[in-house]
C-alpha cells in the first residue's frame, strides 16, 4: 500500500445481531450504523470465540482461543495483544473506553489508554478500580447509577435491569466515551497513521438510555422473547445457569421466572434505545474524522464482544451458546478498497478482525494465530477454507454446573457439547433458526452429533500444533523478564 490507512475499531459490549436497521431490523433507529453498512462490508455470520466479556476480547486481541491464551474468566491476566504489532509499523495506538483487559491499565501495545470499564462494578467480589468515567462523575459530585443505587428503588425487583438515565446526558458512559474519542481526534497533533480503539460500555446492563431515546421505542413493535417452548428441555448445565441468574442480581438485573409482556417489552425498549444512543455517538465520531480531513483515509470497523439473550430461551445476558449470545453484528468500511453495501454469508470468527487489521496496516501476522484474515473475502479472493466456527466457555461465577462447554457451527448444524454431561444441544438452523427443537437425543441425527464432536476433537488437536509458537513466545518473554 502506498499509504497506511488510519484504523478506527469500534467495539460495543453485549450488542446482539438484531440491532441495525440496514441489516433488516426495522424496529431500530441506527442512521449512522446504516451509513457504515451502505459504505462497507457486512459479515452476516460473525461468531464470538467466547460468550462473555474478557474471554471474548482476549481472543479477539490475541488471535487465539481461550484454551490457548488462558483467559477463561473476566479477571484472568492477558499475556499478549496484537496492538503491539501495529506500534512496530508506525501506528499511534490509542484506546478510549472499555477493553476489559487485565491488568486494567496495562499498555498492551498502546501509546495512550483512556479507560472506561463496565457500567456496574459495585460488587465486593470485583477488583477495586477507578476509571476515567468514575473520575468525571466524582468531579460533578454525583453518584454513579449502579446496583447499589438502583436497589433503593421500589421497582428494582420488577425492572429487569431497565432504567432511565437521570443524570446529565454527557455523563452517560456511552456518551462520555464517544465524546472523549472525538476530543482525541480533534486535539491530537501528530500526523502518523493512528489505530483508535473505541470501546462503548453499552448496551451492557444496566439498560439505561435517556428518556428521549427510550420514548422512541416504548410504543414500537419489538421482537418478542423466544419463550414458547419447554424451558425444562434445556440441558442441566443451562438450567443451572438460568437458576444462577434467578438467584443473583447481576449488573442490576433481577431476573425473573416468568416476567410479564410489559416487563419484557420495557427491557427491550431500554436495550434498543441504548443502541440508538451509541449510534448517535458513532455519527459524532464520523463527523470528527471528517473535520480532521481523514474520513476517506480511515478504515472503520464496528462489532461487539458478544450478544444478549434479553430473556430469549429464558436466559439473562450471555454465557450460553444460543444465537442471541454468540452471534454479533460486524461491519468493515474502507472507502475505495472494500465494495460498498457488500455482504458475506461465510462463517467467520470475531477474532478474525485481528489479522485483518494487521494485514491492512502492513504488519506481520504471527504464524501461530488461530484467527484468519478476512482479507480474502473482502478483496475478492474467497478461499472458503473455514467450514466451522467454534465458541467455548469455562466454569465461572455464572457457569457453575459444567467445567467447559464448546459450540461448533458447521453449515446449518450447530452443536453444543458439555465436557462433563451426557446432555447437549443440536440444532438445524436452516429449519429451526430460533433453536426451539433440540435434536441431541434424536436417533436420526446420532451420526451428525458424532461428526460434529469429532470436529471439536480435531480442532483442539490442530489448535495445539498451530499455537506452539505462541506458547514458545510467551516462555521466551518470561525468561527475558526474569533476566
Amino acid at each position: 500500500m502506498a499509504k497506511q490507512p488510519n484504523i478506527v475499531f469500534i467495539l460495543t459490549d453485549q450488542q446482539r445481531l438484531d440491532t441495525i436497521a440496514a441489516n433488516g431490523f426495522e424496529h431500530m433507529d441506527t442512521p449512522n450504523l446504516d451509513r457504515l453498512v451502505q459504505r462497507g462490508a457486512v459479515f452476516e455470520n460473525m461468531y464470538v470465540s467466547a460468550p462473555s466479556c474478557s474471554p471474548s476480547r482476549a481472543a479477539l486481541f490475541s488471535g487465539t482461543y481461550p484454551h490457548t491464551n488462558g483467559v477463561f474468566r473476566n479477571e484472568e491476566p492477558w499475556s499478549y495483544c496484537w496492538v503491539e504489532e501495529l506500534a512496530k509499523v508506525g501506528y499511534r495506538c490509542v484506546n478510549v473506553g472499555k477493553m476489559h483487559t487485565n491488568p486494567v491499565e496495562g499498555a498492551f501495545g498502546f501509546h495512550e489508554r483512556h479507560v472506561v470499564e463496565n457500567k456496574d462494578r459495585d460488587h465486593p467480589n470485583l477488583p477495586f478500580y477507578l476509571d476515567n468515567w468514575d473520575k468525571a462523575l466524582q468531579a460533578r459530585k454525583v453518584q454513579k447509577p449502579s446496583r447499589v443505587s438502583y436497589r433503593k428503588r421500589p421497582d428494582y425487583n420488577e425492572s429487569l435491569g431497565a432504567f432511565v438515565w437521570e443524570l446529565d446526558e454527557d455523563l452517560h458512559s456511552d456518551v462520555f466515551v464517544g465524546k472523549t474519542a472525538c476530543w482525541w481526534l480533534d486535539r491530537y497533533s501528530g500526523d502518523e497513521p493512528f489505530f483508535l480503539q473505541i470501546g462503548f460500555p453499552g448496551p451492557h446492563p444496566p439498560y439505561d438510555p435517556t428518556q428521549d431515546y427510550l420514548d422512541r421505542y416504548l410504543d414500537r413493535d419489538l421482537p418478542e422473547a423466544i419463550l414458547d417452548y419447554d424451558l425444562a428441555s434445556q440441558p442441566a448445565p443451562l438450567r443451572a445457569i438460568r437458576q444462577n441468574q434467578l438467584d443473583n442480581d447481576r449488573d442490576a438485573i433481577v431476573h425473573q421466572e416468568a416476567p410479564t409482556q410489559d416487563q419484557l417489552h420495557r427491557q427491550r425498549a431500554c436495550y434498543y434505545a441504548n443502541v440508538s444512543m451509541i449510534d448517535a455517538q458513532i455519527g459524532e465520531i464520523i463527523d470528527a474524522l471528517d473535520r480532521r480531513g481523514v474520513l476517506d483515509d480511515t478504515v472503520i470497523i464496528f462489532t461487539s464482544d458478544h450478544g444478549d439473550c434479553l430473556n430469549d430461551h429464558g436466559h439473562s445476558q450471555k454465557w450460553t451458546m444460543y444465537e442471541q449470545s454468540v452471534q454479533v453484528p460486524a461491519i468493515l468500511c474502507w472507502p475505495g478498497n472494500v465494495e460498498k453495501a457488500s455482504r458475506h454469508a461465510d462463517l467467520v470468527s470475531l477474532m478474525d478482525f485481528g489479522p485483518t487489521i494487521l494485514e491492512i496496516a502492513g504488519a506481520d501476522i504471527p504464524r501461530w494465530m488461530e484467527a484468519q484474515s478476512l482479507g480474502d473475502l473482502l478483496f475478492g479472493n474467497p478461499k472458503a477454507d473455514r467450514d466451522c466456527v467454534f465458541s467455548e466457555h469455562a466454569n465461572d461465577r455464572v457457569v457453575m454446573d459444567t467445567n467447559f462447554m464448546t459450540m461448533v457451527r458447521n453449515g446449518p448444524w450447530k452443536l453444543v457439547h458439555f465436557v462433563d454431561s451426557d446432555e447437549g444441544q443440536l440444532f438445524n438452523l436452516d429449519n429451526d433458526p430460533e433453536e426451539r427443537v433440540n435434536l441431541w437425543n434424536s436417533p436420526a441425527h446420532a451420526d451428525t452429533c458424532r461428526e460434529l464432536i469429532d470436529k471439536i476433537l480435531t480442532w483442539r488437536i490442530e489448535s495445539a500444533r498451530k499455537t506452539q509458537g505462541f506458547v514458545q513466545m510467551l516462555a521466551n518473554r518470561q525468561r527475558e523478564a526474569r533476566s
